[in-house]
């Protein structure tokens, strides 16, 4: 039987530095962005808009909006087909975003990429990948360039629990640790890979311990708090850019939705993902949070309709934009060296 979603979520960090009121505000908005388009994603899909995998971000958005704020313009994120959040995190506009998940040429990939498939080297996101745990070894790569152009940026690379244990992630441990590339390995441990919970895959019970071989620091975060993650990636990105190394984030957080569009999740209760909800969401907090600091209601309340309206104006743009000319097959499938 899979452990209870508290004792799940229990995690050994330190405490979160606060956000200042205009930090907070901000980050909240960019969770609210990512939970409002993904809403809306879903409906695109449920009225055949949307073809292929979509795999929503709902319930994680604290950590790639935590993790945002730590970083500087030249680093680079990089992650797996869960990837619509961290795109808006990175600032790609959602109109674009949108699109691309609509097989539409306004899209960031022409609309041949899909949901999996996007990409946008002017902020900094290298995809979005179909293959489990394969962006690992790429971020690894976008580490060990930087290292060898000795500059001091940092390669984010996110992956979830499952992907946590595929050979390929330890041979990147092992080499950023050998050579001291600096790389934040991010463990989005949402609890179940699939429809497999983490306790019946994994023997390890604290996943932060599975850099310890190779000698690399590392944090287990409630993932569920943005300012916990803020704190945990400001650490970890501060160790990278000193030269010191790798540092691995064991971030403890839930995905409401199913593994994809198509999973039904009939391998959780629905009491538990209720509970989870009502008692840990990350939006929830960080509005309780804002309403101490003195934001009003109101203000709330015209933030979410701005952002209902910006995300709408994305689903119109991806409605109204055309299918790729059959053309599109023959581009983008050769460099020339």
């Amino acid at each position: 039987m899979a452990a209870s979603p508290d004792k799940a979520r229990k995690a050994t960090k330190k405490p979160a530095d606060a956000m200042s009121k205009e930090e907070l505000l901000g980050a909240y908005g960019r969770m609210l962005l990512i939970r409002r388009f993904e809403e809306k994603a879903g409906q695109l899909y449920g009225m055949g808009l949307i073809a292929g995998f979509c795999h929503l971000y709902i319930g994680q958005e604290a950590v790639v909006v935590g993790m945002q704020h730590c970083l500087k313009e030249g680093d680079e994120v990089i992650t797996s087909y869960r990837d619509h959040g961290h795109m808006l995190a990175t600032g790609m506009d959602p109109k674009g975003v949108m699109a691309e998940l609509t097989g539409r040429i306004g899209g960031y990939s022409r609309g041949k990429g899909g949901s999996m498939h996007m990409f946008s080297k002017e902020k900094g996101f290298f995809g979005g990948h179909g293959i489990v745990g394969a962006q690992v070894s790429l971020g690894t790569g976008l580490a060990f360039s930087n290292w060898y152009r000795e500059n001091d940026n940092v390669s984010l690379t996110y992956y979830g629990e499952g992907a946590s244990n595929q050979g390929q992630v330890y041979e990147s441990y092992n080499l950023a640790a050998l050579l001291k590339l600096p790389v934040v390995f991010i463990i989005e441990n949402n609890r179940y890979a699939m429809g497999t919970s983490v306790e019946r895959a994994t023997a390890s019970t604290d996943l932060s311990h599975n850099a310890a071989p190779w000698g690399m620091p590392s944090l287990a975060v409630d993932g569920m708090d943005v300012q916990a993650v803020k704190a945990a990636g400001e650490q970890a990105v501060a160790h990278c850019r000193a030269g010191k190394g790798p540092f691995l984030l064991e971030m403890k957080t839930y995905r409401y939705r199913g593994h994809s569009m198509s999973d039904p999740a009939k391998y959780r209760t629905r009491e538990e993902v209720q509970k989870m909800r009502a008692e840990h969401d990350c939006l929830d907090s960080a509005r309780k949070r804002l309403e101490e600091l003195g934001v009003s209601e109101a203000e709330l309340k015209t933030l979410d309709d701005n952002i209902k309206a910006r995300v709408q104006a994305a689903a119109d743009f991806a409605q109204a934009s055309p299918e790729p000319d059959p053309a599109e097959l023959y581009t983008d499938v050769l460099v020339e060296g």
